[in-house]
């Protein structure tokens, strides 16, 4: 399995490298983090989407497109997530492992270059971004805006979350909002850009079976001149809910949504975090769960059913599909299900079913570079990496009784509720 090692480069910076010598590729991320913030979250995500599209050496897509070309058919790409309150920008470069290079030279090196330019070294104009390049990632991002309110079970979840954390920049979505993607301009993206430099917190990020000196080296090197003051945000962690928050909205849709947030209680770096993720897998997380065998199968009160656990923000949340008229069963029904938790109604079946579903979907994590990537990624804001061999068995080790008390911390929060005019 694949392990971690992990190295500070700068004040701020740090180099994490996987060695696995299964695969052909290798896979560099430069993964940004920053304290998500109304007034700098849209800005962030256009810049991310501008920096792949060029830099400096290469100033167009096609000349970045020959260039990734002629390293065996490299790709960049670019990401955006939200980890708790924070917002992390990613920029990876993925290519053939410098095993398999027909010359003997570093593809390692040459991405990392090819990384460091598009960081540090971006297509510029004076002082300001190339405004068609800035129009084209703001027209990306807004049409991402428009899919999400198409699909109603993105936009259902979106809108539960933004009511839930009202109150808490965990509210915000991943890219902001389409205002202020629309107030972005080349001269504000540029101070964007410096801004970020200077401040955010910095993960390399390296997947492969070849040294990673020569990779770290290209990322030390480029940092050394940067001025430093990297800013981080704790994530604001509510255990408990007070008087539980009601939203209708009303839509032209085929299938009402039903949302439900609760508190879970809990959330990382606290250890009972496993018990709750376990708990949230045993309600609705797999196809051997409460929500899908009793509310849906049994019962027939929904078109689909699941609960999804945040670790790191420390809240559950369950999403359905239902028809008007059922709506009050449902509910009801979900909570019934999580009352019987609290009791202590749970087999050894579900436990060790759940169980092996979680661990052997930690373990498909592990059959590709960019999974392996993912996997350490989605741990970027903790206090530190865990394996797949570490994860699984914290979840092994969790009993009955952690399950019980983990439901026993859930207070409900937010009921959404989308329905048809």
């Amino acid at each position: 399995m694949s392990q971690i090692k992990r190295t500070r480069l700068s004040d701020g910076v740090y180099f994490s490298d996987v060695r696995d010598s299964r695969f052909k590729t290798m896979k560099i991320s430069a993964n940004i983090i920053v304290p998500l913030s109304e007034k700098t979250a849209s800005a962030n995500a256009v810049l991310c989407g501008v920096l792949s599209r060029s830099c400096k050496a290469y100033p167009d897509f096609t000349a970045l497109s020959k260039k990734l070309s002629s390293l065996y058919g490299a790709e960049l790409s670019a990401n955006i997530r939200k980890i708790g309150d924070n917002q992390v920008l990613s920029l990876s470069v993925s290519g053939l492992d410098d095993r398999y290079a027909l010359g003997g030279e570093s593809i390692a090196r040459e991405l990392s270059v090819l990384l460091c330019g598009v960081i540090f070294k971006p297509n510029l104009q004076g002082e300001a971004f190339v405004s068609s390049e800035v129009e084209q990632e703001q027209r990306q991002l807004l049409d991402v805006i428009d899919s999400e309110f198409n699909d109603k079970r993105i936009y259902a979840v979106g809108q539960m979350v933004r009511n839930m954390c009202a109150d808490e920049v965990f509210g915000m979505k991943r890219y902001g909002t389409a205002e202020k993607i629309k107030e972005v301009t080349p001269v504000s993206l540029y101070e964007t850009w410096q801004n970020l430099l200077k401040t955010a917190v910095f993960e390399i990020m390296y997947i492969g079976d070849s040294s990673p000196e020569k990779a770290a080296n290209v990322f030390g090197e480029a940092f050394s001149s940067v001025d430093r003051a990297p800013e981080t945000a704790q994530t604001q962690v509510v255990l408990s809910a007070g008087e539980v928050k009601r939203v209708v909205e009303e839509m032209d849709v085929a299938q009402s949504k039903l949302v439900m947030g609760f508190r879970a209680g809990t959330a990382l770096p606290d250890s009972d975090a496993y018990a709750s993720m376990l708990m949230c897998a045993i309600l609705g997380g797999t196809a051997n769960s409460k929500l899908f065998c009793n509310v849906r199968e049994k019962q027939s009160l929904c078109y689909y059913c699941s609960s999804q656990y945040d670790r790191n923000k420390g809240i559950m949340i369950i999403d359905s599909g239902v028809e008007g008229k059922n709506v009050e069963k449902l509910e009801a029904g979900i909570m019934k299900e999580i009352e019987d938790m609290k009791n202590g109604v749970i087999s050894d079946f579900e436990i060790s079913a759940t169980k092996l579903a979680l661990v052997n979907y930690f373990q498909s994590s592990n059959d590709t570079v960019s999974g392996i990537e993912s996997w350490y990624c989605s741990q970027l804001t903790g206090s530190g990496y865990l394996s797949i061999e570490e994860m699984s068995k914290m979840i092994q080790s969790v009993t009955k009784e952690q399950i019980v008390a983990a439901a026993e911390k859930l207070t409900l929060d937010t009921v959404y509720l989308l329905k048809n005019k």
